[in-house]
């Protein structure tokens, strides 16, 4: 009697482990009950392992028989089975909720950030539907999944084998062979896991799964089969499937057309407006039409048809490019390039601005960028100056506005055969609409802020004449606490939690701020509009850390 008890209350290390695997229940006292009931209804199957007869009538069969499943031994020569404690009950519970904890998390961060549809009380189930569709499968609402193109689900009881100790044979006729994977005696080892294993899913076959190939043992053999694409090997008991993964085709009948536009190299003119080498250009091109590309897109730069004087402009090298370009019957894409090129990651020329507005940011530095410190930034021109006439009596304005219609004079032809398909203008650093706060030459490295770029002469009197028409004549200036390039927001006092940025001051600064880049950007894409007339118009604009090609049909 007493090795009774002790078997009882006895304890297992593999009934803990597998204690701890189990969901919980949020259940009363009841468990010990409802624990009862469940081996009495077991007990038939473990009487006849034991060898002894199974009754279902009278209390005390009852009793026997729950005893008699408790004395059995747990497979593989463990110790016997006990009740589990109130405490181990507790523990598991409060791993359950922190395991729920997490999962709320996760899925509280796929739907802020991942744009997932997810109900509140999801589930694990309910995350991997989501990235199924997201991939193009379909998932019913009984969690039946098909590739989109497929034909439909199969019926049931086809894709899916359960298996036991009385089934193992049906798995090893079942199991598929993975694209890359290793197979072994399969039989053998179900055999061998057939008491630890209530089911187990199998998956049926699919379009995209290879048939079941089981070889017995044997020694070191290659074989070829029909329908795999490469070979298997057979090292001893172990069978390797070696094939180049092919992607299924997807069907986009009924699909808008996207036209594609392959960009050619930054130096393919140099500055002498000159084509570098046409021959290889040209071996280029024809590969290009050979794939069908629909065209070819080019950086149209300032600093080498303007280069040497106002107002004379030299397009012999794109000139013969574009007719390049319309022999072959390919189309084109010009991006009228405002900065220079050579500073930026992905350069590789150097392409600077026009020599005689080099001359003159010489005289006058205050014609480019600047920052708190003075150091000025030669890649584009300030937007200080875009009502200034500080360029050999023109503004910045008008001296973009005379490139972009030198340029439409000079390339009506394609412009009216459809050749030029899209003008994409340049408004500022790498030619999009941003100010150039983090710049590499001043030693700005991610994930630095970077720092304002208003201090020239042109900019700081905007803002002045900004802050006394609201009455503030003292918040002329830029802030002092703003951090350097390299900052963080929260070692700043003006970007921090709480930060002036959110006061008087800072609202009134980065709303000016902010309005000057506005600004610039309308009147350089309204005089764009007027230059093309009639031709799809593009600008980059960069917000959020991304950036963003928007197009206007002028």
């Amino acid at each position: 009697m007493a090795t009774d008890m002790q078997r009882l209350i006895g304890t297992s290390e593999e009934d803990d482990e597998e204690e701890m695997d189990m969901d919980v229940k949020e259940e009363g006292d009841g468990d010990d009950d409802e624990d009862v009931e469940k081996h009495v209804d077991a007990t038939p199957m473990m009487i006849g392992v034991d060898g002894g007869m199974a009754t279902s009538c009278g209390n005390n069969n009852r009793f026997q028989q729950h005893q008699q499943m408790q004395e059995v031994g747990t497979p593989g020569g463990g110790g016997a089975r006990r009740c589990r404690p109130l405490e181990e009950k507790e523990r598991t519970k409060i791993r359950e909720r922190q395991r729920r904890a997490i999962t709320a998390k996760i899925l509280a961060g796929l739907r802020r950030h991942g744009n997932y549809n997810l109900r509140v009380r999801a589930d694990i189930n309910d995350v991997i539907a989501a990235l199924a569709r997201e991939a193009g499968w379909v998932v019913l609402p009984d969690g039946t999944t098909y590739p989109s193109n497929s034909q439909g689900p199969r019926p049931a009881g086809v894709n899916s084998t359960a298996v036991t100790s009385s089934s193992s044979q049906m798995m090893s006729q079942t199991t598929p062979v993975s694209l890359k994977g290793v197979t072994s005696d399969y039989q053998s080892s179900v055999e061998h896991n057939a008491g630890h294993m209530k089911s187990v899913f199998m998956p049926g076959s699919s379009p995209y799964d290879l048939p079941s190939i089981i070889t017995g043992d044997g020694g070191d053999q290659t074989q070829s089969h029909p329908l795999i694409g490469g070979s298997m090997d057979n090292v001893g008991d172990k069978q390797i499937v070696d094939m180049p993964q092919k992607l299924p085709e997807r069907d986009f009948a009924n699909t808008a057309y996207i036209p594609v536009y392959v960009m050619l190299p930054l130096g393919v003119i140099n500055m002498k407006c000159e084509l570098v080498d046409p021959d290889g250009l040209l071996k280029q091109l024809r590969v290009l039409k050979s794939v069908n590309v629909d065209g070819v897109m080019v950086d149209c730069w300032w600093g080498i048809v303007e280069g040497h004087a106002p107002l004379e402009y030299n397009w012999n090298g794109y000139k013969r490019l574009f007719q390049m370009v319309r022999d072959l019957k390919l189309k084109l894409q010009v991006v009228m390039s405002f900065h220079e090129c050579g500073g930026n990651v992905g350069d590789d020329v150097c392409i600077t601005l026009p020599h005689w507005v080099a001359e003159i940011g010489r005289s006058n530095p205050d014609i480019f960028f600047t920052d708190r410190a003075g150091r000025r930034n030669p890649e584009c021109l300030s937007w200080g100056i875009d009502k200034e006439r500080v360029l050999r009596g023109r503004t910045a304005v008008e001296v973009y506005f005379d490139c972009m219609r030198s340029f439409r004079v000079e390339f009506d032809e394609f412009f009216q055969d459809g050749i030029i398909s899209m003008i994409q203008v340049g408004l500022g650093p790498c030619g999009e609409l941003r100010f150039p706060s983090c710049t590499v030459k001043h030693g700005w490295r991610y994930p630095g802020i970077g720092e304002f770029q208003c201090y020239d002469q042109y900019l700081l009197k905007s803002l002045i004449k900004a802050a006394e028409a609201r009455g503030h004549s003292f918040w002329g200036r830029g802030p002092d606490n703003a951090g350097s390039y390299n900052s963080r927001p929260h070692e700043s006092g003006f970007f921090c939690d709480g930060g002036d940025y959110d006061g008087y001051y800072g609202r009134f600064f980065l709303n000016w701020y902010s309005r000057v880049l506005v600004d610039h950007g309308d009147r350089v894409l309204s005089l764009a509009k007027l230059a093309f007339f009639g031709t799809c118009i593009a600008a980059k604009v960069f917000t959020g850390g991304t950036r963003h090609l928007v197009m206007l049909l002028s």
